[in-house]
């Protein structure tokens, strides 16, 4: 469950794949259906942006698109 809808359990996740994640999925998605990690990565976008991140720099900086809504 989302920190903003009174979960408590936290994952580390790096900044890029964080703004990834919420572009791609609303906080409604994640708590519902992607509240793993196993499950985020099987999200086609995400596994995508993995597959794409994968072989950067740990320090790479890349736009990330807004939500569709």
């Amino acid at each position: 469950m989302p920190k903003s809808r009174g979960g408590r359990e936290t994952v580390p996740v790096h900044p890029i794949c964080h703004r990834t994640i919420h572009a791609t999925l609303s906080n409604k998605e994640l708590e519902r259906s992607y509240a793993t990690p196993e499950a985020l990565r099987a999200h086609p976008e995400i596994a995508r942006f993995i597959d794409w991140v994968r072989d950067k720099d740990p320090d790479v900086h890349a736009p990330t698109r807004q939500r569709k809504t």
